[in-house]
């Protein structure tokens, strides 16, 4: 179920929510102004819908002029591994959702929530990692260096 968000989570800096700052900001917001942006396999704008690895690809083009690879396995190898318990706003998170490793990747935003576009559910949207479907299909972490504070 995805999870609402408003814009006062988004400056909120009180002890539940981390702070975002800097390159991991931009990225967030991006990401963000984008809810609701319907899934299309290959998709890689606004305009034709997004699948989840053109999503964070076009994000972090738009947010950091980062070019990231069409593919969430090809972006799985980029930065440095994150163990889930040191996750940071902007770290790309990685879900075994084809029984295939690292087959779809979404974008924390901090409080075990990500940001992704889901073939199923029809857009954009925020959910929840503790959710039973995501527990058991996590994979692992990224971050990507440029971001690092």
């Amino acid at each position: 179920m995805p999870v609402p968000i408003n814009s006062a989570e988004m400056s909120s800096t009180d002890d539940n929510q981390e702070k975002w700052t800097g390159r991991a900001r931009e990225v967030l917001v991006n990401a963000l102004s984008l809810t609701g942006t319907h899934y299309q396999y290959g998709g890689n704008s606004p305009q034709s819908g997004f699948d989840c690895s053109g999503f964070v690809s076009y994000v972090f083009k738009q947010a950091t002029s980062l070019t990231l690879p069409h593919s969430a396995l090809a972006i799985s190898q980029l930065g440095v591994s994150v163990p889930k318990s040191e996750l940071k706003p902007g770290d790309l998170v990685f879900f075994n959702t084809l029984k295939a490793t690292f087959s779809h990747v979404g974008i924390y935003m901090g409080n075990n929530r990500f940001i992704h576009s889901p073939s199923n559910g029809g857009g954009v949207r925020v959910d929840n990692m503790q959710d039973s479907y995501w527990i058991k299909r996590f994979n692992g972490a990224q971050r990507i260096d440029q971001l690092s504070h």
